[in-house]
């Protein structure tokens, strides 16, 4: 539940789900809060996450980082089924809404803010009091809806003109707008920065009226989970450091490429890998 002791300021703070993922193997942490927060605490950042979930969540894996849970009956929990007709995603739990109340006082005037909502659990209603110094939206959940089973499918996100505005930067894989050019064309023309992640082809950007694609290294995919969100915030925190659209994007490409070559969580961003991707964006 939200914390009561007086919490420390953090660098980057992130706003959603974190969900419990059902694989063949396992049932792991996952989610865009889980994923962007470690990366960011790799890059040697004060992570913060605002989330809801249930009391015996298992967080061990995201120790370090100071977390405000409120509590749910269910964790977010996701299974992704495969077969020859391709993945099928299903909602088995949902968590509850995660209010902008929960931010404590300390984190409102953070360097980055990432909304990172997984099943429209995150508001587009950005409340007045809230002011990063770069808004970041990753915004997979909001394009997303669930039958009666669960058997999730894709829905047109609408974002609201104050949330277009005040974004400093989008991320979206090609895959959550099932590759509708029109829609980020769209989205392109209406915010500052946009980055569309396409899997192994790397990743394009969109700036000020141009547009840039960056190659992705060949690497051998093991799992490709959690890729796009370390993108997300290896590419927002060289945003703020650096000011340079392109050179993030250069930096996020190579991070988040060197991360499927590990299951889920170990693909987080070693110091080594880091080291590397700064050296070839310069």
């Amino acid at each position: 539940m939200p914390s009561l002791v007086p919490l420390e300021p953090v660098d980057y703070l992130v706003v959603g789900h974190i969900a419990e993922d059902i694989t063949p193997d396992e049932v792991r942490i996952g989610g865009s809060a889980a994923y962007s927060a470690l990366t960011a605490q790799a890059l040697g950042l004060k992570v913060g996450v605002v989330t809801v979930c249930a009391p015996d969540t298992d967080l061990e894996s995201l120790q370090g980082i100071t977390i405000v849970s409120t509590p749910s009956q269910k964790t977010t929990t996701f299974e992704n089924i495969y077969s020859d007709a391709g993945r099928q995603q299903v909602l088995h739990h949902r968590a509850g809404q995660v209010s902008f109340d929960a931010v404590p006082q300390q984190w409102q005037r953070v360097p980055v803010l990432h909304l990172g909502p997984i099943a429209q659990e995150v508001s587009q209603d950005l409340p007045a009091t809230i002011q990063p110094s770069l808004l970041g939206l990753t915004p997979q959940g909001w394009m997303r809806q669930w039958d009666e089973d669960g058997r999730v499918t894709q829905t047109v996100w609408e974002p609201g003109e104050q949330m277009l505005t005040a974004a400093g930067a989008i991320v979206l894989s090609i895959d959550d707008v099932a590759g509708d050019e029109q829609r980020i064309e769209f989205i392109a023309g209406h915010t500052r920065i946009l980055a569309v992640t396409e899997g192994p082809a790397g990743a394009r950007l969109y700036w000020h009226g141009d547009q840039r694609r960056f190659r992705a290294p060949e690497i051998k995919e093991t799992d490709a989970t959690g890729a796009g969100d370390i993108f997300a915030a290896a590419f927002f925190i060289r945003l703020l450091t650096t000011r340079d659209p392109w050179e993030a994007a250069r930096f996020a490409t190579q991070l988040s490429a060197r991360s499927i070559a590990r299951k889920g969580l170990d693909g987080i961003p070693t110091a080594a890998e880091i080291q590397d991707c700064l050296m070839e964006v310069f």
